[in-house]
């Protein structure tokens, strides 16, 4: 049983155990606080330290060094508090805690630390730990190579189970990520992979040839993170290893660093459909978060102009019938709805590579038949509403003939924006959120109040 650090330590919310850890601190009984971070993992340590002030992290930072966890926790720290940490910290400490970081992990922290300090801090790292940032900056962004661990187990392949087995003792424990066991030549190049637990379960003498998988699924240090996740969904694999033109072991890539780079993926593809940048978080600045959206906002008060024009283009014909604006919110919900549908689904098969540009235009028909048939159902219903609610025949054809035009045009730029900008070597979500929803208002309300002036123009 642990060290008693009070009742209710380990079911308080993050609130609560801010105000304990703040008294025990403020009370100057730093061994009970140090205790109580002792009994909570890193993941949880994290967003206490936001409701910290600078001398109190400090103080938290240096209970952590002796426990050995600091980096681990500044790895869970959204870069935006890791900004306050950094203030609390001295460049040799910081430079100390975080020279103890895997090196993906040591590249991102780096990449956050402010430039006014980053040289000094590189410079105070181990030498080896320097090597290994220069080595990792020549690899491209978002590159398999700047988010591959370089720490794996590799065995010779001449050797027995029984030899593997005793060679992995050694190590002492010292690496924690052990899935797979890399077979190599004498050369050392990757001739394959030994799951762990073929491994235990074989006979000593049997030879490490004999258990090896040949032929592994493997990428270079040059391909995008994107596709490497893609390998590991695909495989359901623990772990892939990155290696050179020439098959050599560079490093690995685990099944948690690839849940990183799926929730950054995810991330930026949610952002960029909702005009967002990528800097814009929860725990950012007020006045970051204004100057960072301002720009897409004046992006689409432009479009709502550009809708605002086509209304009144046909400003005659909601003159002869007012009842006309009253609908018309309907019919650009709708086909906005039903475009950002089609987008989604169709940026989401282009990210999981379900989908390539062979078989995009069968997605577009897909969906372009989709929007019909609800515009065609919805547009029937909404025809049926605005004959009972206003007894006005002329209102209802033209909502049912602007439903099922618009919803069918709508699915068909939902699906064909992304395969557009994926055509052209760009992000399928890069402003297509944006740019379907102007493109079905104006055409919303250019089908709407066209047809019901054609329609108004014959009765008349």
């Amino acid at each position: 049983m642990g060290p008693d650090t009070g009742p209710g330590y380990g079911m308080a919310t993050p609130e609560v155990t801010t105000r304990i850890l703040r008294r025990l601190l403020a009370s100057g009984v730093h061994t009970r606080a140090e205790r109580l971070l002792a009994r909570m993992p890193p993941a949880d340590i994290a967003p206490l330290l936001s409701g910290l002030s600078p001398v109190e992290i400090r103080v938290v930072i240096e209970l952590l060094f002796r426990q050995r966890r600091a980096a681990r926790t500044l790895r869970e720290l959204p870069h935006e508090i890791l900004a306050e940490v950094f203030n609390a910290v001295t460049d040799p400490r910081l430079a100390d805690v975080i020279a103890r970081l895997e090196i993906d992990d040591l590249l991102e922290m780096v990449e956050w630390l402010p430039e006014e300090r980053r040289d000094s801090i590189v410079s105070r790292l181990p030498e080896n730990k320097r090597a290994e940032l220069e080595k990792a900056d020549l690899y491209p962004e978002s590159s398999a190579g700047r988010v591959m661990t370089t720490s794996f187990v590799a065995l010779d392949e001449k050797m027995t189970s029984q030899e593997a087995i005793d060679s992995i003792r050694l190590l002492g424990g010292e690496d924690e990520s052990i899935l797979y066991l890399y077979v190599v030549d004498d050369q050392r190049a990757l001739t394959g992979v030994v799951p762990l637990r073929r491994l235990v379960a074989a006979p000593p003498a049997r030879s490490i040839q004999e258990l090896m998988v040949q032929v592994p699924v493997t990428v270079s240090a040059d391909a995008d993170q994107e596709e490497v996740a893609e390998l590991v969904r695909r495989y359901d694999l623990l772990a892939i290893p990155v290696t050179d033109v020439d098959g050599h072991m560079l490093g690995i890539i685990t099944v948690d660093d690839v849940i990183d780079v799926i929730t950054e993926e995810a991330t930026e593809d949610m952002y960029h459909l909702a005009g967002l940048s990528e800097d814009d978080r929860v725990y950012s600045p007020a006045h970051v978060s204004a100057r960072k959206r301002l720009p897409w906002m004046l992006l689409n008060l432009a479009t709502a102009f550009m809708a605002a024009w086509v209304v009144g283009l046909f400003h005659d014909t909601i003159e002869q019938m007012v009842a006309l604006a009253f609908f018309m919110p309907v019919v650009a919900g709708m086909g906005g709805n039903s475009g950002i549908q089609a987008l989604t689904v169709i940026t989401r098969g282009i990210a999981l590579g379900e989908i390539e540009f062979s078989t995009g235009l069968r997605s577009a028909r897909k969906e372009f038949t989709v929007g019909l048939a609800i515009g065609a159902t919805m547009g029937a219903l909404s025809a049926v509403i605005a004959y009972l609610w206003l007894g006005t025949p002329l209102i209802g054809v033209a909502l049912f003939l602007a439903m099922l035009i618009t919803m069918a045009i709508a699915g068909l730029m939902g699906a064909g924006v992304p395969l557009l900008l994926k055509a052209l070597d760009q992000d399928p979500a890069l402003g297509a959120g944006v740019i379907v929803t102007t493109f079905t208002d104006v055409f919303a309300f250019f089908s709407f109040l066209g047809i019901a002036s054609i329609l108004l123009d014959r009765m008349t």
